[in-house]
């Protein structure tokens, strides 16, 4: 029983396991600490005595201001911790830090499908995408009679309904109209679609001759398109789709995974479900293979603008240029307006579960969720599901939830994505693997059949994080190279797939 203190400066420290009050509890250099309350695991406790309306720091930065004297040894969360309204923003500088070095031995390979154009992929689907949510049932219905077909077919990793929630009863140009547009055409092109399946119903605002002829997918790509209208109905149309799938499966039966380079990996960054170990294990190892990647040559992308709020300075002083700097800083503050507009503020992002899990304002979630993209130079800044450049660490603008953040990153080109949770997560992202690390072993346990590794042993058995991220890395690698996740082994990620909406929905 321990106490874990993350950094001199600390105003508190986190409890490794449920503790209760009266113990004496040993807190690294700060001494043992006689506790005042119990204490659940991955909570925060006072180090010192705390004045009222008191600066709190945690990984050394700030995490909140006290709302009434705290004493040592006292129980540090909502009740007594507030959200600092003059600390909510602070501005970067725009210098870059070295990249970290490749150790020797690390393995620079991986086994992925090599398109014709050049791109690699790391699964190999057939897409059935919808241009409105009117044809999301006939995709759906298509890909369930297909999926059989698929399985067991050597060089085939399934059939996948691309389906979404609009694309009618909206503006047919501005901002969510673009954003749409842009989400689905990213998903057709992705590398992990070798076959695609454009359905429509045929009277919608996201019309599939329009679609089709701005859509601009590589020349090599099957593609086939009709709408439920010109075929006379539902029945019709799942059965002409069935007849495309098929034959687009038999068309990519035998295509081999070859070995490539790991700078062929676009690695997206998310966490849902976080906790207060999450900052402690699972993001800083993410963080370690996410430094391995960008180092080896790669490419990872942080997103989740909420979930940075109050730690993008960090990511701003290692930004390469003012320029990069800026562009993150503006991403910010148009957060702060939208939020403004709709009635709320970016503290209101931790949900109850993060809060039950020891998270208390959204200053403290951000900066551990920023763990996850280690410390390589920012490269780059890009909006929602634009492409990503390489190689690099690159930052996409996302919302903080799950599914729509994932859908961003993958339609901007990530062909693998790694998911930390500490209160349980059963996420999947098909075409694109999701790798699920557990923060905590209580949860690896309760939900083994949804999780990839545990990352407790950073803190349950003090292994150090760099070990982990090593692993964290070959399992990357692993899963690339076509080891199944969990999700996959469920079939889950099917569902998953949420563009993000702005816009009048008229």
């Amino acid at each position: 029983m321990s106490l874990v203190v993350l950094n001199h400066d600390d105003d508190v420290a986190v409890a490794t396991s449920a503790m209760p009050a009266g113990a004496s509890v040993p807190a690294g250099g700060a001494g043992p600490v006689v506790l005042r309350d119990d204490i659940p695991p991955g909570h925060k406790v006072a180090l010192r005595d705390l004045p009222a309306d008191a600066v709190v720091r945690k990984y050394g930065q700030v995490i909140g201001r006290t709302l009434a004297p705290v004493r040592a040894g006292e129980h540090v969360h909502v009740h007594n911790l507030g959200m600092p309204q003059d600390a909510a923003v602070r501005d970067g500088g725009g210098s870059a830090k070295p990249p970290p070095q490749v150790p020797a031995g690390l393995r620079r390979t991986f086994h992925g499908y090599r398109r014709p154009d050049g791109r690699v992929a790391t699964r190999n689907y057939v897409g059935v995408l919808t241009t409105v949510n009117c044809s999301a049932t006939v995709a759906r219905k298509v890909a369930r009679v297909t999926e059989d077909d698929a399985e067991g077919v050597d060089g085939v990793d399934g059939v996948v309904a691309l389906t979404h929630g609009t694309g009618c009863g909206m503006a047919d140009r501005g901002e969510g109209w673009e954003l749409l547009r842009r989400t689905l055409a990213g998903y057709a092109g992705h590398p992990n679609i070798g076959g695609l399946v454009v359905i429509g119903l045929g009277c919608e605002v996201n019309a599939v001759a329009g679609f089709m002829a701005e859509l601009g997918v590589a020349e090599h790509l099957p593609v086939s398109a009709y709408t439920i209208q010109d075929m006379g109905g539902t029945a019709a149309a799942v059965g002409h789709g069935v007849e495309l799938v098929r034959a687009m499966v038999r068309e990519l039966a035998g295509t081999e995974r070859r070995e490539v380079g790991v700078e062929e990996l676009v690695l997206g960054l998310q966490c849902g479900g976080s906790d207060g170990w999450s900052g402690l294990t699972a993001n800083p190892a993410l963080g370690v293979a996410s430094d391995l990647l960008v180092a080896a040559g790669a490419t990872s992308v942080l997103g989740e603008t909420p979930e940075v709020y109050g730690a993008e300075h960090l990511l701003a002083d290692r930004a390469t240029s003012a320029d990069v700097a800026g562009a993150l800083m503006e991403r910010i503050r148009w957060w702060e307006e939208y939020t403004r507009r709709q009635g709320t503020t970016l503290d209101a992002n931790p949900s109850p579960g993060n809060k039950e899990g020891g998270i208390t304002t959204i200053l403290e979630k951000s900066l551990g969720a920023v763990a996850k993209a280690g410390h390589s130079p920012l490269a780059a800044v890009r909006h929602y599901a634009e492409q990503i450049p390489r190689p690099g660490l690159v930052f996409m603008d996302t919302p903080g939830y799950d599914p729509v953040s994932v859908t961003g990153m993958v339609a901007g080109g990530a062909n693998l994505i790694c998911f930390t949770t500490g209160r349980g997560s059963v996420f999947g992202s098909r075409p694109v693997p999701t790798v699920k690390l557990a923060s905590n072993g209580e949860l690896a346990r309760r939900m083994a059949g949804d999780i990839d590794l545990d990352c407790s042993p950073v803190v349950e058995r003090n292994l150090p994080v760099e070990e982990m991220g090593r692993r964290v890395y070959d399992l990357l690698l692993d899963v690339a190279s076509g080891r199944r996740t969990a999700s996959e082994e469920m079939g889950l990620g099917g569902e998953e797939i949420v563009p993000w909406q702005l816009g009048a929905v008229l």
